[in-house]
């Protein structure tokens, strides 16, 4: 059941993952978060797909966290269960091996944009409003809204919305940079299959590099430097070498090439 939650769609070397609780204006649960995650590890392991969109049905892109499901808990489970629990899923997204593209076909608020901010991109409608409102029910960004937020979009920018409870239109949201590219109402799905059809006509490898290189600058991913590596050596006769000698049980005779 929670797998309906999320739905998974390959369109050529596009992938389209999509939040389906628009009753709830896509508000995040713990079967949703959990949904996703599973999503993305499909996703990420189409070979096919060379870009990903996180989308949201109906009127909102993500309401943020579902107050009726993260309310009731006690101060040890909110901690250990929803606060870690976003966080291994947002991380999961920001770790995604191909670029990825939030389309803001409606608010993103709270939860909903530290979801967005975990994207590599993001495409807003006109009309969407964005903005970090926990304060103003006594509660602060639990999933990265202070950190990576912060890395992505700059202190200040969050600052305004986080303490100073602005709710931004996507016009300044894009004057600020925390948004990439404005579609009009209806048109963000097509404005970001634009822009993915010039991704995925870039070379996969080396932009799956790029992205991991970008991710080791930013702080975002201390496991890039050992995929790049590992992979530059795995392509070398070392390694075969070196395999080779360890199961014959005598010294290898590396060449470096």
């Amino acid at each position: 059941m929670s797998d309906a939650l999320v739905r998974l769609e390959t369109d050529g070397h596009l992938g389209i993952v999509t939040l389906c609780r628009p009753e709830k204006f896509n508000a995040l649960d713990i079967p949703t978060l959990k949904a996703l995650a599973r999503r993305l590890d499909e996703v990420e392991a189409a070979e096919e797909v060379r870009v990903v969109f996180i989308c949201g049905e109906g009127k909102g892109f993500c309401a943020g966290g579902d107050v009726d499901a993260w309310s009731a808990l006690s101060a040890t489970d909110f901690q250990t269960k929803w606060i870690r629990l976003g966080h291994r899923v947002f991380d999961r997204l920001a770790r995604l091996r191909q670029p990825t593209i939030a389309v803001l076909s409606g608010h993103a608020l709270g939860g909903g944009l530290e979801l967005a901010a975990a994207a590599d991109f993001r495409v807003a409608e006109k009309h969407a409003k964005i903005g970090f409102p926990e304060t103003g029910i006594g509660v602060v960004p639990g999933w990265s809204g202070t950190q990576r937020a912060v890395r992505r979009f700059g202190a200040q920018a969050v600052r305004r919305m986080a303490i100073g409870g602005e709710v931004l239109t996507a016009e300044t949201a894009f004057a600020l940079g925390i948004v990439d590219r404005l579609a009009e109402t209806g048109q963000g799905l097509e404005e970001a299959r634009a822009w993915a059809a010039v991704i995925a006509a870039r070379g996969p490898l080396a932009t799956e590099a790029a992205k991991m290189m970008i991710a080791i600058a930013e702080g975002e991913d201390d496991a890039a430097a050992d995929v790049l590596a590992s992979g530059f050596v795995a392509m070398t006769g070392d390694l075969r070498a070196g395999v080779d000698a360890f199961r014959e049980k005598r010294a290898p005779a590396f060449s470096r090439k």
